[in-house]
């Protein structure tokens, strides 16, 4: 028995002893976990990793609005610890970096004319606006309620309008304009040499710019001459343009003077003129984007082509994109147009909407040579119309309206669900899609 008793306690001392061991090992281990790289925890987008291996919550600070005006003569980069006030026109200038940080809000004062506020990338300058789904950029009105880490508003919805201008982006792409191989974007005074666009380099690169919203713009600045909610003037193909949307702007969504960027997963609602605006030789790719019409709208797209020879062979291609009508036309080609819309979904258009080959013989010209490619599409007919014939107008006076219809019965279809079009899912981070407007897309 004693024998056994000693064995059994040696036993006890010996285990102890080892869990001793372990239970320090373990410690050791926990309470030296100071590096990320020791750490296996995985931290949300706005939490940064502490020195026991938990993720905390940033806390930043507000800081007070910050006024830009101006010519910027220096690589900026704005930040999304403070609001950003623009008063008139803000130009980042050639040679000039403007850097705009992921949820940055952006708010534009009120004005006309020469204080209409604005943010313009000139020839040369270069913005790098890159939001994220989670963090989109903003660019707004100063009456918008929206605050610090906030997405959105609750006071303005996409019916108010004009409140400050746009964005304006302009490149040394090639152009047609009546002017030559370069031109002065609309609004901009002549004598002004930020205003100016257009050159011979296709793959120009104005910057990048992802998960951008702006919203309640189009300011007059002129007679009859009000700024698009994004402006593209001879912007090259190597700008990166994603994940854009256009929301409550008075004049065109956005509209391309020449150029050959490309558009992905762009979005324009409740314009009051022209939803994608397409001008001078335009020669990018609109793909997987979204027109959704508002009261005002008039069409979802207008489509002009050169205005001299050069680039006279600039064709677009605008496919796999949804566009919802409500009031205003589906296309007006005019003046030369030229281009292919492919593989679109048309839907909610009025009963008197119509996609038309303008009275232009340049515009007839280019149909009949094969440089106006309508195909692909599909199209949910109004309830007043019986035929998908009847929503193809040829307006040209020696026209053939007859082969016109024939011709886009042919190739096109009038369907009752969509098979084509935008992917609606990448679109969740929008304005649009918070006030649900996104229903039937």
């Amino acid at each position: 028995m004693f024998l056994k008793l000693q064995i059994t306690k040696i036993n006890m001392r010996m285990l102890k002893s080892t869990f001793l061991v372990l239970f320090t090992t373990t410690t050791v281990f926990m309470s030296s976990c100071t590096k990320e790289e020791e750490c296996t925890v995985v931290c949300l987008e706005n939490q940064i990793l502490s020195a026991d291996c938990n993720c905390v919550t940033q806390v930043v600070e507000p800081k007070d609005d910050e006024v830009k005006t101006g010519l910027l003569t220096s690589n900026e980069t704005w930040t999304a610890d403070r609001i950003y006030i623009l008063q008139g026109k803000v130009v980042v200038d050639k040679g000039i970096t403007l850097t705009i940080e992921p949820g940055t809000i952006i708010k534009g004062s009120k004005g006309v004319g020469s204080l209409a506020a604005a943010l313009i990338v000139a020839r040369g300058g270069k913005l790098i606006a890159k939001g994220t789904a989670e963090k989109p950029i903003v660019m707004t009105t100063i009456d918008d309620n929206i605050k610090l880490g906030e997405k959105f508003g609750s006071n303005l919805d996409e019916t108010v309008n004009a409140q400050w201008g746009g964005l304006i982006i302009l490149g040394n792409a090639p152009i047609s304009a009546g002017s030559g191989a370069t031109a002065q974007i609309e609004g901009i005074p002549a004598d002004d040499t930020y205003g100016a666009y257009g050159g011979s380099d296709p793959a120009d690169n104005s910057g990048e710019i992802t998960y951008v919203s702006i919203r309640h713009g189009g300011a007059l600045i002129g007679d009859g001459n009000e700024i698009n909610g994004i402006t593209l003037g001879g912007v090259g193909s190597g700008t990166v343009i994603e994940h854009v949307e256009v929301v409550g702007n008075l004049d065109d969504g956005i509209e391309f003077f020449g150029g050959t960027v490309n558009l992905k997963y762009g979005l324009v609602w409740a314009q009051g003129d022209d939803g994608y605006d397409i001008d001078q030789s335009y020669s990018g790719t609109i793909e997987n984007s979204i027109y959704i019409a508002g009261a005002d709208s008039d069409h979802a797209l207008e489509i002009d082509g050169p205005e001299n020879s050069i680039n006279a062979d600039g064709k677009f291609i605008f496919k796999n994109n949804s566009l919802k009508g409500k009031t205003g036309e589906y296309a007006d080609w005019r003046s030369n147009a030229q281009g292919s819309l492919l593989d679109n979904y048309f839907f909610g258009f009025s009963d008197d909407a119509d996609m038309e080959l303008d009275d232009n013989a340049g515009v007839q010209a280019n149909y009949l040579a094969g440089n106006i490619v309508i195909s692909g599409n599909e199209f949910v007919l109004p309830a007043a119309v019986t035929s998908l014939a009847s929503i193809f107008k040829d307006t040209f006076a020696t026209g053939d309206d007859a082969k016109f219809k024939a011709d886009m019965t042919a190739k096109n279809a009038a369907v009752t669900a969509k098979t084509k079009g935008a992917d609606v899912a990448q679109f969740g981070w929008t304005f649009a899609s918070h006030k649900g407007a996104l229903t039937g897309f």
